[in-house]
């Protein structure tokens, strides 16, 4: 290269301040220094930048959280492991990354605070608000948000069997939500997430098989559901209603349950109070039956002594139940001033 160096020495003292007048050189001062500048080895240069082109175009990284799938023309080949690996330069070899362990997710009818926007598009392209407003099985409108989760399982069908893995992810797992939210009442839905949630997950899965996305649905998770806003209040007077209903039911029973079991108590109370005294009745006519049989049977033995026995039984035990006595002689006459009937 060629330099003049006087000229550079001036210059550098002009702007140092080593006299001279302390004017800096001229920009077509430099681009001529620059022209004449000529550069060593020139095809050396080129061939190093082509080693470096075709060096970085043949080895790859790939992370320890995802594989490499390599296309030769546009054609599958195969599939790189984490770590340094090795493929024809660019132009005759292509390597997509996809992240197999990677958790994503996506959420529906809301957005998180740390979540990224996500648009769900209806007919026409327009955005769907109401994706969460869903018909139950009786007829009522409920608000069922969830959240979705999951990874790719198999690379190749994720990015050569369905153009659009995520849509199609989007639009099933709408579809297997409202399927499942539809065979179920409103109060399934408030009460049972976790059953739906699961249900709708195993019939996301068998969909995204059978479509060959290469999805894994790691979880589907139900958030907080409820009715729409608007209709809220009068819900919660038909609740409220439902619950004083119920609660009379079981006062009801409880009453029930008290006094039936009670009657029931006094009914068989009852009936062994009427068995017994019948019991008593027939021991006692059987008693007093055998008794007279056997008076019977002595009185047939001896007529006299037995009528005057009974006799004086008889009067044993009416005698002391007649009060005062009183024996009169059958000759006596005047009896008043001997009863003295009027002394108390």
């Amino acid at each position: 290269m060629t330099w003049d160096w006087e000229k550079l020495k001036q210059q550098q003292k002009q702007q140092s301040g080593e006299g001279g007048t302390g004017v800096p050189p001229q920009v077509e001062e430099i681009l001529k220094n620059f022209k004449q500048f000529k550069f060593p080895g020139g095809v050396f240069l080129i061939i190093i930048l082509i080693a470096l082109f075709f060096g970085s175009s043949t080895f790859f990284t790939v992370g320890v959280d995802e594989v490499g799938v390599v296309q030769r023309f546009g054609k599958y080949i195969r599939i790189s492991q984490p770590g340094l690996n090795f493929k024809l330069p660019a132009g005759l070899e292509k390597v997509t990354k996809v992240k197999v362990k990677r958790v994503y997710k996506e959420e529906f009818g809301f957005r998180s605070q740390t979540g990224e926007a996500r648009k769900l598009f209806a007919s026409g392209g327009s955005e769907n608000k109401n994706v969460s407003l869903m018909l139950t099985g009786d007829l009522n409108v409920g608000v069922a948000p969830w959240i979705v989760q999951y990874r790719v399982k198999d690379p190749y069908n994720y990015l050569f069997k369905v153009r659009d893995s995520r849509k199609l992810l989007i639009d099933m797992s709408e579809a297997s939500m409202r399927l499942v939210v539809g065979d179920r009442s409103i109060n399934e839905v408030i009460t049972k997430r976790q059953e739906i949630a699961t249900e709708a997950q195993h019939l996301l899965q068998e969909e995204m098989d059978k479509s060959e996305t290469g999805m894994h649905i790691v979880t589907i998770e139900m958030k907080k559901t409820n009715v729409p806003e608007a209709v809220q209040p009068s819900f919660n007077e038909v609740n409220q209603a439902v619950q004083e209903k119920e609660t009379m039911i079981y006062q009801a029973k409880e009453d029930y349950n008290k006094a039936i079991p009670a009657a029931r108590g006094e009914a068989e109370r009852t009936i062994k109070m009427a068995e017994g005294y019948a019991l008593d009745r027939i021991n006692r006519a059987k008693g007093d039956c055998s008794r007279f049989v056997a008076v019977y049977k002595e009185y047939a033995k001896a007529e006299d002594i037995t009528r005057r026995r009974l006799y004086l039984e008889a009067i044993a035990d009416v005698f002391p139940k007649l009060g005062h006595k009183y024996i009169i002689d059958a000759e006596q006459k005047g009896l008043l001033p001997l009863l003295n009937l009027n002394k108390k």
